[in-house]
């Protein structure tokens, strides 16, 4: 029979009560667990401090107790004894069966429930009300932190089945608090206007509701903060202090106040620059590095861009953890500063492996004879992200990352570890697509850039839309050569209707090959050869000019021909796919052979340039000229071979090759001399930043065709405005664009919203 002793000790938590009761010491024959609705006995066993044959008294009945209590399982627990067997009562907790979130806008409910996961609140989890209450309080504090001073969380806990709960948080956000006012006190030398237009907190705007720079943050406030901070040390007062900020919101929580106190100070002058510490670098390479020059007023970024620049060169020389410090000597007289650069390079590093992982189908060496950091050498930092440019630049990965671990046991040693994502650098398509000047485009290709790993590539290919028809073959190894000279040859049948390409009216079949070479000059320039034979056969309609007849009357229609190319490109680009820094510079000149059916020959040079202006904004600058003539029995370029512009990829907002010369018939017939530039802000799409296939742009147009450079006036150049977009789609790349023609004049073609899909850009 279960006895009870009457004597008992209460101990209260906040989870529930315990009853503790005394009794005189006895042997634990048995345990009895009774109460359990889910959890095991086992799992009771497991925390329960008292096991058979143990001496039971009063002391190890607390310290049971308190150990199931621990567990948190449990909001009550008794401890009873029937006769020689220790009898645990307990009352579960109940689970939770199910969470839900309701009205939360402004926080997303995946992240939310991970966060609430972590800290053990989630489906199937104990219940505890405190720590529910500690949930309510963490999510109004980040509603706070967003200027949601009005937001109100009502929590409902509903009971069902087999001891569980169901649990909803319905959130009524209300509207974020709007900033009336910012005031900056204590400020003589700045403007409040000069100060607040390096804010990025704001009073309402015409555009607040949009851009909500009206909202209150509390990380944004910080990071304004710190930008007055810098605002003032990059200007020389190096004792700026911001004393105090106050945060003020009205009773009804919707308009916030904001009052910054500050300290300006004196402004300070750079008195002299110095070097110290061991200079394994001689200081003739460091001090051209020295953005500050006696006399120069302080500047707290000039000093950070030195540091960067100093440990960037010791990183160079192999010491890849040198420590650049700033000892600043300040003169509080004289109001100078003497600034001391302090450099500790360490000791040189070694690079003891070079190791590549994630290239399940390129081959290793691939990979390696792009490498410009050696195993053995030193360590470079340049080298090493050089590397990394150049695997971003083959096209074969969608990611590259690198990491330069220490190696185990030494101290001027690490390996260089490359992890690449790859991307399928091949494939079998066939599909349709459209273009506004070429009509319909059916196609089919096999082409494989990285053929069975080793870099090549192969490619077999029929497009047909309403202007070309083309069967072609293509090769290419880029390294020909252990040096990366490269080699590539093709085949090509091509037959066009130019009458359908906004043209003048002619039919070309073209037929030939051609074989090439890639000669690198140095890690950036390259000059490249190409030698074509083609067979020409041209014909004229009902419909070509006069011009066109009188060419074929003069010259025939059949002619075999051979071009020679050189070229030269200087590319910095970080990559050849939407590249947001680095620049191209390509001239190149084609020639035919002489004493061969056609004499012609076409210079060309274009010029790109990309510049971050900010994490999403690229601005992009591109310029082109191409120039040609004829020799011996020509006297200008054939006209199948003129210059053309207008259209995506000239100068939007005007028909594709519809600008510069006229025939008699009044259709566009190009000419001899090409000038084209293009001014764009680039940046990916809005709440998609981080994707690398769409990218949007803002642009201005400019350029083009003369019948040859004598004839060029910039009074006849034509401009346009617009937006555009470009999408890497997995069926080929479109791209549109929305442009506005400045100054188009009587006779030119006019094409607003312009188009591509499923052709090469």
């Amino acid at each position: 029979m279960k006895r009870l002793l009457r004597s008992c000790v209460l101990i209260g938590t906040v989870a529930g009560t315990q009853q503790v009761l005394a009794f005189a010491p006895f042997t634990v024959t048995d345990i009895r667990v009774e109460g359990l609705q889910r959890i095991a006995p086992g799992t009771v066993f497991s925390y329960l401090p008292v096991k058979t044959g143990d001496t039971f008294n009063e002391t190890r009945s607390t310290e049971a107790v308190r150990a199931l209590f621990k567990t948190g399982f449990f909001k009550d627990v008794r401890i009873e004894r029937d006769n020689g067997v220790l009898v645990v009562v307990v009352e579960e907790r109940p689970a939770i069966s199910s969470i839900e979130i309701t009205g939360n806008e402004d926080i997303e409910t995946e992240p939310l429930m991970d966060s609430l996961k972590e800290i053990g609140f989630a489906e199937g989890r104990v219940f505890d009300r405190s720590l529910l209450e500690k949930v309510e309080q963490e999510l109004q504090r980040q509603y706070f932190s967003r200027g949601k001073y009005g937001v109100k969380i009502t929590t409902t806990v509903t009971p069902i089945e087999r001891n569980r709960v169901g649990i909803t948080l319905a959130v009524s956000e209300g509207r974020a608090a709007r900033i009336k006012q910012i005031s900056i006190v204590g400020n003589t030398v700045f403007d409040d206007k000069a100060l607040l237009e390096e804010f990025q907190l704001s009073t309402p705007t015409l555009l607040s509701f949009y851009t909500g720079v009206d909202q209150y943050s509390k990380q944004k406030l910080s990071g304004d903060l710190e930008t007055l901070r810098s605002f003032y040390l990059d200007r020389g007062y190096i004792n700026f202090n911001i004393d105090s900020t106050q945060v003020s919101i009205t009773p009804d929580k919707k308009d916030i106040y904001l009052t910054i106190n500050i300290t300006e100070g004196e402004q300070f002058k750079v008195k002299e620059v110095r070097l110290a510490g061991d200079l394994v670098v001689e200081p003739t390479e460091l001090f051209p590095l020295v953005q500050l020059n006696p006399g120069d007023v302080f500047s707290r970024k000039r000093v950070t861009d030195t540091v960067e620049k100093v440990s960037e060169k010791l990183g160079d020389k192999g010491y890849a953890f040198a420590n650049v410090n700033t000892i600043p000597e300040i003169d509080n007289e004289t109001k100078e500063v003497v600034v001391t650069f302090f450099v500790d390079p360490g000791k040189r590093v070694y690079v003891h492996r070079i190791n590549m992982s994630g290239n399940t189908t390129t081959r290793d060496e691939v990979l390696r004879r792009e490498m410009r950091q050696m195993e053995g050498g030193w360590f470079s930092t340049s080298a090493v992200e050089r590397s990394k440019t150049r695997l971003d630049r083959l096209g074969f990965f969608e990611e590259v990352n690198v990491e330069t671990p220490t190696v185990p046991g030494t101290t001027d040693q690490v390996d260089v570890n490359y992890a690449v994502t790859e991307q399928p650098s091949g494939n079998l398509m066939v599909g349709v697509g459209y273009a506004q000047s070429s009509g319909i485009l059916f196609n089919a290709s096999v082409t494989q850039d990285n053929f069975l790993g080793s870099g090549k590539r192969v490619s077999l290919a029929f497009n047909n839309s309403d202007v070309n028809t083309v069967y072609s073959f293509s090769y290419l190894n880029p390294y020909y050569t252990i040096d990366g000279i490269s080699r590539g040859f093709g085949l090509f049948y091509k037959e066009t209707d130019a009458g359908e390409a906004n043209i003048a009216d002619y039919s070309l079949d073209t037929f030939g090959g051609n074989v090439n070479y890639g000669i690198p000059i140095n890690e950036f320039d390259t000059v490249r050869l190409n030698a074509e034979y083609e067979n020409l056969d041209i014909s004229s309609t009902a419909f070509s000019s006069a011009e066109i007849r009188q060419f074929l009357t003069d010259h025939g229609n059949q002619f075999d021909n051979v071009k020679l190319t050189g070229s030269w490109a200087h590319d910095t680009r970080n990559k050849t796919i939407f590249p947001d820094r680095g620049s191209l510079q390509r001239a190149s000149l084609e020639s035919t052979v002489p004493g061969l059916d056609l004499q012609y020959y076409k210079l060309g040079y274009e010029a790109q340039a990309f510049a971050p202006l900010t994490k999403l904004f690229t601005l992009k600058l591109n310029g082109e000229l191409g120039y040609g003539d004829g020799y011996g029995d020509f006297d200008a370029l054939p006209f199948f071979e003129n210059y053309y512009a207008g259209g995506v990829r000239s100068v939007r907002g005007f028909e594709d090759n519809t600008l510069g010369p006229k025939d008699s018939l009044g259709d566009p017939l190009g000419g001899g001399f090409r000038a084209v530039g293009n001014v764009e802000l680039l940046f990916p799409p809005p709440f998609f930043t981080k994707t690398n296939s769409f990218r949007m742009s803002t642009f201005m147009d400019l350029g083009n065709v003369y019948p040859s450079y004598s004839d060029f006036d910039a009074g006849d150049l034509r401009y346009s405005v617009g937006v555009g977009a470009t999408w890497l789609s997995p069926l080929g790349a479109l791209s549109f664009s929305l442009a506005k023609p400045l100054n188009d004049k009587d006779g030119d073609q006019v094409q607003v919203f312009q188009f591509t899909i499923g052709a090469n850009l």
